[in-house]
Formats: C-alpha cells, sequence, structure tokens
C-alpha cells in the first residue's frame, strides 16, 4: 500500500479531510515539517510539504513532492528528485498575502512613511518634501506569475500605469498595461517609477538587477523585492541608494537568511527590511490555500489524473 506523508501542521478538520480523500487506497502518514524523518520521506509515494531535501536522496518511491511553497529551488539541483519524481509548487496561495505585504510598502516608499516613522525615532518633527501618487506612476512588476499579477492589480486599482516582465509572455492579462519579455527589461526599467520582483531563484534571475541595471533607474524610483533574494546583491543595492542611483527600496527577501545583525543594510534610512513574513503562514488564506491544493493533486495523484502546479526542474517554473 502507497504511503502518503502530510508533513504540515494539520488539525482534526484537515487530517478529516485528507482520510476522505484517500479512502483506503493509501496509508495516511500526518506529522510536520520539522519532525518528519529521513526514514518517512524515503517511504513515502506522496509528500505534501517542504520536507529537508537531503531526506529525499533521489528516493525511488517518491512520485510526488507537492511543497507548500511557491519557491522550489532547493529541490532543484541533481540528486534531490528521481526520475519519476513530479514536484508541485503552491502558486495560488501566496498572491494575496504577498500582494498586499509588496502594496504596502509601495505606498510606505512613494508617501516616504519609512522616513517619517525614522524621525519619529529620533523626535525630530522634519518635512521630506514632495511625494508620488501611484496615479501618476509607471510600475514595473518584473516576474508576472500569480503573485504579481494579484500585485498589478491593486496598484492598477490605484490609477498606475502597469508593465509586466514575464520570462514568456502571451496575451496581456486584465490589470497589466503592457507585457514585455525578459529581453526588454532594460528598456522598460528606464521608464518605471516603481520596480516590484517576484522572481524565483533560477540560474536565469540570480544577480539580475546588476550595478548597470540600477544606473538604467530613475533616481526617484523605488525597487521591491518579495520574490528571492538573489536576485540582487546586497552591496549593489546598498551602494545605489548611498549614491542616489534610487530613491528608496523595500526587501522582504535577502542573500543570507536571516539577515546577519552586522549587515549595513540594517542601518540604511531608505531602506525598508521586513524579515521574509510576506507569505509563510501569517496570513490565513495561504494555509486554506495550501491545503486546497495539496487535496486537489492528491486526489488527482490517486486518479492517475494529470497534476497542478508541476514545476520544470530545468526552469524553475510551473509548465
Amino acid at each position: 500500500m502507497k504511503k502518503i506523508l502530510i508533513a504540515l501542521e494539520t488539525g482534526e478538520q484537515e487530517q478529516a479531510a485528507f482520510r476522505r480523500a484517500v479512502g483506503g487506497e493509501a496509508e495516511l502518514i500526518f506529522t510536520t515539517t520539522g519532525a518528519a524523518t529521513q526514514e518517512q520521506v524515503r517511504e513515502a509515494s506522496f509528500i505534501l510539504g517542504n520536507v529537508p531535501p537531503r531526506f529525499i536522496a533521489g528516493s525511488e518511491k517518491l512520485e510526488v513532492l507537492q511543497l507548500f511553497s511557491a519557491g522550489a529551488d532547493a529541490y532543484l539541483p541533481k540528486g534531490i528528485l528521481g526520475e519519476k519524481t513530479q514536484l508541485c509548487n503552491a502558486t495560488g496561495a501566496y498572491s494575496r498575502a504577498v500582494g498586499e505585504h509588496a502594496f504596502a510598502m509601495t505606498m510606505m516608499l512613494i508617501k516616504k512613511l519609512h522616513l517619517y516613522r525614522s524621525a519619529q525615532m529620533r523626535n525630530s518633527w522634519v518635512d521630506y518634501g514632495t511625494i508620488r501618487s501611484l496615479g501618476e506612476s509607471t510600475v514595473l512588476v518584473v516576474g508576472l506569475g500569480d503573485i504579481g499579477l494579484g500585485y498589478a492589480r491593486l496598484v492598477k486599482a490605484m490609477g498606475a500605469r502597469v508593465i509586466g516582465v514575464k520570462r514568456r509572455p502571451g496575451p496581456c492579462p486584465e490589470g497589466v498595461d503592457e507585457l514585455v519579455p525578459t529581453e526588454d527589461l532594460d528598456r522598460v526599467l528606464e521608464e518605471a517609477d516603481v520596480i516590484m520582483s517576484v522572481l524565483p531563484s533560477t540560474e536565469e534571475t540570480r544577480y539580475m538587477y546588476t550595478a548597470e541595471r540600477f544606473h538604467r533607474m530613475k533616481n526617484s524610483a523605488v525597487f521591491i523585492n518579495v520574490g528571492r533574494g538573489d536576485a540582487v546583491s546586497e552591496e549593489v543595492l546598498l551602494s545605489a541608494l548611498q549614491h542616489g542611483e534610487i530613491a528608496a527600496a523595500a526587501l522582504d527577501v535577502f542573500e543570507t537568511e536571516p539577515l546577519p545583525a552586522d549587515s549595513p543594510l540594517w542601518q540604511e534610512e531608505r531602506l525598508v527590511i521586513t524579515p521574509h513574513v510576506a507569505g509563510s503562514f501569517h496570513h490565513p488564506s495561504i494555509y486554506d490555500g495550501i491545503m486546497e491544493i495539496g487535496l486537489e493533486n492528491l486526489r488527482r495523484y490517486l486518479r492517475g489524473e494529470p497534476l497542478r502546479n508541476v514545476v520544470d526542474p530545468k526552469t524553475g517554473y510551473c509548465r
């Protein structure tokens, strides 16, 4: 009998839903990501949860690894997943939470609220001058997947002109004024007042935001990253801020996490830092979305049907 490992915090209601989905076709094992053992992982044919990659080590029994994250980069190196293992992510579960977080960062930066908060901590009554409205801004969304599109529609509702950048652009979706391929990034960077990045970590996206690309940005632009930290070198970003190449930035993701206490990023007044909390399980919609995706893919797996959110191991993107 196949073994189904649910390596995610679940209550009685969620466990009952999984039991109904499985019926008597497989053995269900409930644990948490931190408590899952290597033996449990190696014996499972379907796993829901981000178990340690080293526990998988090319398991011949594992047919489906359903992650609770949108990012799948930790499982892409050779030797982790076997040839017959399908890797699925949780695209669709994070759009509201991460999109709203990035939207809040956007409003904070263009209204200079980060500067006023810092002034408050110094008991300083200071006027930081003119601000920008989204209604007169061009917003560039780099990585127009589920999260990026959710964010795009929020800023579009405020009157922004929205340009989306996508690896394989198709028809321009509602909420986006122009959709361009990655090859056009340099051109549209020069037009943007807000650059919001929500890229995964792949060979093509690592350190995509080079010093040259920051030179191309308006010195009044703001840069936001809620995708993966290695899309930009922290040294390059800090230099761009200190030399006035951009006006401000906000990061929820970093090259090294947790961000070291001695990092100079902490002291940069024009930078807003949140500790990778845009997603995770901070909003109930994320957990609900993961449960819905996990249950649906488990049912599809048991029926031998095509799975949802299958990740291409060569690109790190959903197929």
